[in-house]
This record gives C-alpha cells, sequence and structure tokens, in this order.
C-alpha cells in the first residue's frame, strides 16, 4: 500500500473539526452602506480569529486575493499575526494560490509561522478563482494549470525533502537547494492540502498523489458535490492509498440566528452584494431561499437547522473538517461575535457528539 502524503492533524476520536475562514474581503455593509477601514478590517479578522479559538473551535484560515475589495493580499502576514494572539487554535491557509507565487517563498513563509505558533500552520493551495492576479504578478492566464500542477509539485517535494533538486518549465531550476527553516512536526513536514472548487480533474489528482483535498461551495443540493468527493476516494483507493489515511475538508456559506428567517434575511444582502462586486454578479434569490431546505449545502439558519444540514452533509460526504464562511460581504463584527457565540454554545457541542469515532 502507498504511504499517505498526509499528516495526521485531525484526531477523528474528537469528531469532525469545525473552524471558520475568511477571504479577507473588504465590502461595504449592504444593510447601511458604510465600509470600515483597512486597518479596522484587518484587526477585526485576527479578533475573529481569538474569538474563535476562546468558544472552543478547532481551526482559522485565510485566503489570499490580489484583486480591488480585498485586504489579503498578503494573508501569511496577517496569519503571522493571528499565529502571535492565540495559542491552540490551527491555522490555514485558505487557499494560497500556488500558481502565482513562488513554492520556496510559501514553504519558508509557512514554515515560519510553525514556528511561531508551535506547529500549528498548515497550507491549502489553490488555483485562483479570481483570475486577475496572474496579470498582476506577470504571469500568462493560458498557463492556468500547468503552473498550478507545476508549482504544487514542487510545493510537495521542499515539504518532503530539506536538500531539493529539482527543474521544470515555469521556475528556474533547484540544484542542491537547502529549503530552511524546518517545520516543527515529527514528520519533518507541513499538512497540505489541495483545494480542488468542485473540479472532477481537480478531485481526481488530488486522490492519486495522496493529498488532503479542501473543497468549497456555494450553493445547491450537497448531494451534488458528494460526486467530486466520491471520485477522490475511488482515486486514492485505486493509487493504493487506505481510506482511513484520507482527508476532506468542505467550506461554504454560513450564518446561523435563532430565528432561521432571521438569518435568511440579514445574510441574504451580505452575499448578494459582495458576490456582485467580487465576482461580477449576484447571488439569485430564489437559489438562496432554497437553503431552508436541511439537504442544502448553504448553511445558513438557526441553530438546529444548522445541526441538521452539517449531519446530513457529514453522512454523505464522509468529511473531517467543515469550514465556516460568516464574514463576507461585510458582515459587521456584532454579528460575526453573535454567530461565533452560537457554535460554540449550540453547534460545536452537537457536531462533535455525533461524528465522534
Amino acid at each position: 500500500m502507498e504511504q499517505s502524503r498526509i499528516l495526521p492533524e485531525i484526531d477523528q476520536s474528537k469528531g469532525m473539526e469545525f473552524g471558520l475562514y475568511t477571504l479577507g474581503d473588504h465590502l461595504p455593509n449592504p444593510h447601511t452602506g458604510k465600509r470600515i477601514s483597512a486597518q479596522q478590517r484587518i484587526k477585526e479578522i485576527i479578533e475573529t480569529a481569538v474569538l474563535a479559538e476562546e468558544a472552543g473551535l478547532d481551526t482559522f484560515q485565510i485566503g489570499e486575493s490580489h484583486q480591488d475589495s480585498f485586504i489579503s493580499q498578503a494573508h501569511m502576514i496577517i496569519l503571522s499575526a493571528i499565529a502571535q494572539a492565540t495559542d491552540s487554535i490551527k491555522l490555514s491557509s485558505g487557499a494560497t494560490i500556488i500558481s502565482t507565487s513562488d513554492p520556496v517563498r510559501v514553504f519558508e513563509d509557512a514554515a515560519t509561522i510553525d514556528l511561531i505558533s508551535n506547529g500549528r500552520i498548515k497550507i491549502v493551495a489553490g488555483r485562483a478563482s479570481r483570475i486577475g492576479l496572474f496579470d498582476l504578478l506577470g504571469y500568462d492566464l493560458n498557463d492556468y494549470e500547468g503552473l498550478f500542477e507545476e508549482k504544487f509539485d514542487l510545493l510537495l517535494k521542499i515539504n518532503e525533502n530539506e536538500i531539493v533538486n529539482w527543474s521544470g518549465e515555469y521556475r528556474p531550476s533547484l540544484k542542491n537547494a537547502h529549503i530552511i527553516p524546518r517545520p516543527d512536526h515529527p514528520k519533518g513536514g507541513l499538512p497540505i492540502w489541495r483545494a480542488v472548487g468542485g473540479s472532477y480533474a481537480s478531485a481526481q489528482k488530488a486522490g492519486r498523489i495522496g493529498v488532503p483535498m479542501y473543497q468549497a461551495h456555494l450553493g445547491g443540493p450537497a448531494s451534488e458535490f458528494k460526486k467530486p468527493i466520491d471520485l477522490y476516494k475511488e482515486t486514492a483507493s485505486a493509487a493504493g492509498y487506505q481510506q482511513n489515511d484520507l482527508r476532506i475538508a468542505t467550506a461554504g456559506f454560513f450564518f446561523t440566528d435563532e430565528n432561521k428567517m432571521d438569518a435568511f434575511r440579514a445574510y441574504y444582502p451580505h452575499v448578494n452584494e459582495g458576490m456582485k462586486r467580487t465576482n461580477g454578479q449576484g447571488f439569485p434569490k430564489q437559489a438562496f431561499a432554497h437553503g431552508q431546505d436541511y439537504r442544502s449545502v448553504i448553511n445558513v439558519g438557526d441553530p438546529e437547522l444548522i445541526i441538521e444540514k452539517i449531519l446530513y452533509q457529514h453522512e454523505l460526504f464522509g468529511h473531517h473538517r467543515y469550514i465556516a464562511q460568516l464574514d463576507f460581504g461585510g458582515v459587521p463584527m456584532e454579528d460575526i461575535k453573535r454567530n461565533i457565540h452560537i457554535i460554540g454554545e449550540k453547534i460545536l457541542p452537537a457536531i462533535k457528539k455525533y461524528t465522534k469515532k
């Protein structure tokens, strides 16, 4: 059997992990039309991670984006600040756009944060759903797939080898390159996940090489998102990897309130206006309303509905970690605080109870 490239960072005996992620968007609150400063937004992201740790959540991650209406261009620096402000919560990129980054620098940055945080960092490597950074950073969009595959492969090699010899098409060769610092892990490397974005081909590639898979969702029936996960598992098994060694995380929109309809009414304008500004088109209201069905992948509603949804998704996916995006589209800090409190008090205990192995 193949040896998994996954470090054992998730203890399944404690149940499915629950975390938060932010894309670092910097958008006005659609209910008020006001936008906080970039400085306040960054400080609130750090505060959100601290509150998540205090509420008992397992992980916090921040994505990278280089377009207007975002402040997460230097996401590793923000993660470093969070590492210093927290003690126990796991940290992650979500995602690092490896296609337009130097894998050597990505590893150096992440390994440094790992040492600052006493071994709490992981990398989720992605290809970019927003493509403006290719021009900004001097890359050809026609090389979209090739850049990712080559650089992701190099990142894995660096993670597994302190001395690296490598050659490729898009980056100068490495000859006896000594890549330091090294993370403080017994196996010597960092947990590195592949973001698949629902792509069947990408899920298959993740399974073929035995890396953990991170799948983000926007909306629709949860059953549709089971298909790439099943393909990942089947491909990994065919490649000789043990099912018990595989790790899967999902992520998506999340918002809760004590009243289900209050949650939908409050959160929809954030999602709709946020999507208009960052993706060019809003989120159809009818499609968002379908989230009231427990079989929807949109985790919005009262605590009881959200618990039902997440447990239904866990039964479908068999995933090990769920990451909630609750700050998208200018959600004010008071709503973020209330959500974290409800997660810690009501949702997290139920999820842990029913998903323990």
